[in-house]
């Protein structure tokens, strides 16, 4: 897999990082509490967005360097923003490309049109919200959910670098997103349902937000059932996107218990010996 450690130079880390889910009442053995995940969670974002904000105030190309490892035990990268094609990155800012460490594209499947309001969980510096603002155009509009003041103030920068004027982006919690009810038409992240430690409230709260048909297009990492519970309780993988990955059994169930349909789990590369990068699609009933 991608280690994402800390990296001495910029402070960086991956996005995608979080227990395993937890239900009401369950305990694991081993397991980080998720009030503690979040918070370690938002100080590594904000020491990202600091040290990103900083080296590309000073003109540095070491926002935009391999700071972190992102190849798996091959030397294949499988994180960050290798995976996306140049054509998708053509005007997006480096810094925005920095805050960036997915392991997919999310924009690329969620075939987005011009006038849709889309919604990025954990957007980062805003990359996929920037590739989003293009392609829905000027009448739609891209709303990027993060919860550090740091990486917000990354992303509200790179997107006036860009001259995009169709997004916005809002403080709040993934598992409690601050959108009303049937208020947008895509909702997209990237390797990021893992910084959650309740991944089906996460799912339940996506499929509060969509209007009836719309749809739900994530990339994220799909745990092979047989992961060892060795694995599963290495606090570096959960770093690394691994041990909080759900399967795609449990993907199954919590996006249906959440009521979506059309469920689709394709994976794209393998990240790890035990769990595979994939795109997870969905879509909400329409109002009958």
């Amino acid at each position: 897999m991608a280690e994402l450690r800390m990296s001495p130079a910029t402070g960086r880390q991956g996005k995608c990082c979080g227990p395993e889910a937890k239900r009401p009442g369950e305990d694991r053995p081993g397991e980080v509490a998720p009030a503690e995940v979040r918070t370690a969670v938002r100080e590594r974002y904000a020491a990202a967005a600091r040290a990103i904000a900083q080296a590309s105030s000073t003109a540095s190309s070491g926002c935009c360097s391999p700071a972190v490892s992102l190849t798996d035990q091959d030397g294949e990268q499988v994180f960050g923003a290798a995976v996306y094609g140049t054509h998708e990155t053509e005007g997006i800012p480096e810094a925005a490309l920095a805050g960036s460490l997915g392991c997919g594209v999310p924009t690329a499947v969620a075939d987005l049109h011009e006038g849709e309001t889309v919604l990025d969980l954990g957007s980062g510096g805003g990359a996929d919200v920037l590739i989003s603002a293009r392609r829905v155009g000027p009448s739609g509009l891209v709303i990027g959910l993060d919860m550090t003041d740091e990486m917000l103030e990354l992303a509200r920068h790179n997107a006036d670098e860009a001259g995009v004027g169709n997004v916005e982006f809002r403080k709040g919690y993934i598992e409690e997103i601050p959108l009303p009810d049937d208020s947008v038409d895509v909702v997209i992240s990237n390797c990021v349902l893992n910084l959650s430690g309740d991944k089906p409230r996460v799912i339940l709260e996506a499929a509060r937000v969509l209007r009836p048909g719309g749809r739900l297009a994530i990339s994220d990492v799909v745990a092979d059932e047989g992961m060892d519970e060795t694995t599963r309780e290495d606090m570096r993988q959960w770093t690394g996107c691994i041990a909080g990955a759900l399967t795609r059994r449990e993907f199954e169930a919590a996006l249906a218990g959440a009521g979506l349909g059309e469920i689709e789990i394709h994976e794209t590369h393998r990240v790890h010996e035990h769990a595979g990068a994939a795109v997870i699609r969905a879509r909400k009933p329409r109002s009958r």
